[in-house]
């Protein structure tokens, strides 16, 4: 996609995706059902502007009847080699999106990859797709997670999670990532060279730190090791539980380092 087109295609896909009727939450809306949204992206990628914007906006208006999204932008290492090196890229996240890409049928990994609880894949600049996807995960039961206050040290942030929910038996795993809500990048090379990129929950920490069962006998403690060109008391925790095998996501929750 050409460059000037990409940027383009970025306004109207925002405009078709603020004009879609019935979506429009109240500001008193509460007991909203959390939804996983994550997009595999890359700022070597000259498709991937306007799924990150698309991202931002499903973060920043939480435009969905009923959804509370919560956002991670997962950035692929493979456009690392075509021009400029993507700052955010772990081959980690590579890998994640290899398996979704496995467990849902997909040929090959492709970006901008979108994918909603775990269970929806679509191209993550179809706004109306994403609509759809999330107010169809909003309808489904999740376990309820609670996260504690994140205690920042120097570059580490700890928290812990639990639950009441009888439905925490099911197998599953639970995740932790330490997210930057925001992020700006000047790009000199590659396909996007000479544009300034905006990103919205930029992931810089995933690791796995528990089964979903390990809640039975009380909260699950662990801690994230944010890079040192991170901020972390401007950061964003999220934890989520998901089946086995990369399936879907059973609950989520999220909370900002300092409130």
């Amino acid at each position: 996609m050409s460059q000037l087109r990409s940027f383009a295609v970025a306004s109207a896909l925002l405009g078709v995706f603020v004009s879609l009727p019935a979506i429009v939450a109240a500001q008193t809306q509460t007991n909203r059902t959390p939804v996983l949204v994550e997009l595999f992206t890359s700022e070597g990628c000259s498709s991937c502007p306007p799924a990150d914007a698309l991202l931002a906006k499903l973060d920043q208006t939480q435009p969905i009847n009923g959804a509370e999204i919560i956002v991670l932008g997962e950035h692929v290492d493979y456009w690392d080699g075509q021009g400029w090196h993507d700052r955010f890229s772990s081959h980690q996240y590579t890998e994640r999106q290899s398996e979704y890409c496995g467990r849902l049928h997909v040929d090959s990994s492709y970006t901008p990859q979108m994918i909603v609880d775990g269970t929806d894949q679509f191209v993550g600049n179809d706004a109306a797709h994403a609509v759809r996807a999330i107010q169809h995960a909003a309808q489904s039961p999740k376990i309820k997670l609670i996260l504690s206050k994140p205690v920042v040290d120097a570059q580490k942030v700890s928290a812990s999670v639990s639950s009441a929910d009888a439905a925490a038996t099911k197998k599953a795993d639970l995740y932790a990532a330490l997210v930057d809500p925001r992020d700006t990048t000047e790009v000199r090379g590659g396909e996007n060279g000479g544009h300034r990129l905006l990103h919205a929950g930029v992931v810089r920490s995933l690791q796995r730190v528990g089964k979903l069962k390990d809640l039975g006998a009380g909260p699950v403690s662990f801690s994230l090791n944010a890079p040192a060109d991170a901020k972390p008391a401007e950061m964003r925790v999220v934890v989520f539980a998901q089946e086995s095998g990369q399936g879907a996501v059973l609950g989520a929750v999220s909370a900002g380092v300092t409130p």
